[in-house]
């Protein structure tokens, strides 16, 4: 597929609860490579995240050229001025975008008030978007950043898509009616087999057609092994620090590990909640020597680190198709995760890394084991991962794919396969 970005093509948004942010580097790369196929895109969120969670320039210049909801939503004049304007250009689409509210809100007061809200963030969204000369709305994750999604394109008289990850979301699908915006949406980008199946199961098989696997993606050039880096016995993990990222498992694994590899050197990239316990956790069994906590770091910090890195482990309980593990992939490394929801679909099992039972202690220790005492196994198995990523989750080549659906859509006619033939 190419595509020839001096074709004049509409201008799009995409829409995300929070954006940009270190964890959603995936949507930025997804973005800016969207931009570079010509597409206009007007970055939005529905609240400005955390500023330690924005590392790196290019996230710094994303986030300023991102318009934010909730604070445009707080200031009374241009929620007047969007009021208005809603209900001069089309007072019934305002009627129906609040009807659609109340019949789709789920059940208690509380999530009633909700429901007003996100109607109120659309109105103040659909009159920024018309300003912007926006006919199409893409929004990333459907819980409710995707109901504020639905209700704009029903304000603003525009279409509206979004891209469904889970596993989260899957555990409340009724809640945030998955149902009713797969059947309002234009398309669904799924990001694997594993989530369209689950997308299937809680949405009308007529509405089947639209639910098209667009994978989350890399820049492979972006990533690969430093040639001074000897291969050793340096552990990396990247993540949010969790509970849904099994850290205590790994820290445990690693206690485990050391006894039989002294010299193995574990790297934790990443914050969040557990932090505190994780580092608890790793001085309550001595391993302060050997366990490094080095926070968030940019998208080039962590390209770095994974770059002098032997192997990547992710122990998670849960998962989506974790673009960490294609970074390390196309790095050259082995990977060890959890076999959950979409991970096979990445990773082989006994070809490019290995997959354990997510909580299996002693199964993690013993494919680590196996990584750190044969060299030459993290070699084939880092090439191998690195050969997958550059044909199945190549950013560029997703977005390229993910532009043909959107034309598609925009047409009235979708394509018909599954995946770019």
């Amino acid at each position: 597929m190419t595509a020839d970005p001096a074709i004049n093509r509409p201008a799009l948004a995409y829409l995300t609860g929070e954006y940009p942010k270190v964890s959603h580097t995936f949507i930025l790369r997804e973005v800016a490579a969207l931009r570079e196929q010509g597409w206009p895109v007007e970055a939005c969120t529905i609240r400005r995240p955390d500023p330690k969670t924005i590392v790196g320039a290019d996230q710094q210049a994303e986030a300023a050229r991102t318009f934010a909801v909730i604070e445009a939503a707080k200031s009374p004049v241009r929620l007047a001025r969007a009021l208005i304007w809603a209900l001069a250009r089309d007072p019934r689409a305002v009627a129906r975008a609040a009807r659609l509210a109340w019949a789709i809100r789920p059940p208690g007061i509380k999530a009633a008030l909700w429901q007003g809200f996100y109607l109120l963030e659309a109105i103040v969204l659909a009159h920024h978007l018309a300003g912007r000369g926006v006919v199409h709305l893409h929004n990333h994750f459907a819980d409710s950043s995707g109901t504020v999604a639905m209700l704009t394109a029903e304000i603003g008289g525009i279409g509206f898509s979004m891209t469904m990850h889970g596993p989260a979301l899957f555990y409340e699908p009724h809640r945030w009616r998955l149902d009713a915006k797969t059947a309002r949406a234009r398309f669904v980008a799924c990001i694997s087999h594993f989530c369209r199946g689950q997308a299937m199961h809680f949405s009308d098989p007529a509405h089947w057609d639209k639910l098209k696997i667009v994978h989350c993606g890399v820049v492979p050039e972006s990533y690969g092994r430093a040639p001074d880096a000897p291969r050793g016995k340096r552990l990396i993990f990247v993540g949010r620090l969790a509970a849904v990222k099994g850290v205590p498992v790994l820290i445990e694994a690693f206690e485990r590990l050391v006894a039989r590899h002294p010299e193995a050197r574990l790297e934790i990239v990443g914050d969040g909640p557990e932090r505190a316990r994780a580092e608890a956790r790793v001085a309550e069994r001595g391993l302060g020597q050997a366990v490094s906590f080095l926070g968030y770091q940019s998208a080039d910090a962590v390209s770095g680190l994974l770059a002098r890195a032997d192997c990547l482990v992710l122990p998670s309980f849960a998962e989506g198709v974790p673009v960490v593990l294609m970074e390390a992939m196309a790095s050259g490394l082995p990977v060890v995760a959890s076999r959950v929801a979409g991970v096979q679909e990445l990773v082989e099992d006994g070809v490019s890394g290995f997959t354990v039972p997510a909580g299996d202690v002693e199964t993690l220790v013993a494919r680590l084991d196996q990584l750190l005492s044969d060299p030459d196994l993290c070699e084939r198995m880092g090439a191998a991962g690195r050969a997958k990523v550059c044909a199945e989750f190549d950013q560029g080549a997703e977005a390229l794919w993910l532009g043909q659906i959107v034309e598609g859509a925009l047409a009235g006619q979708l394509p018909a396969s599954l995946r770019p033939q």
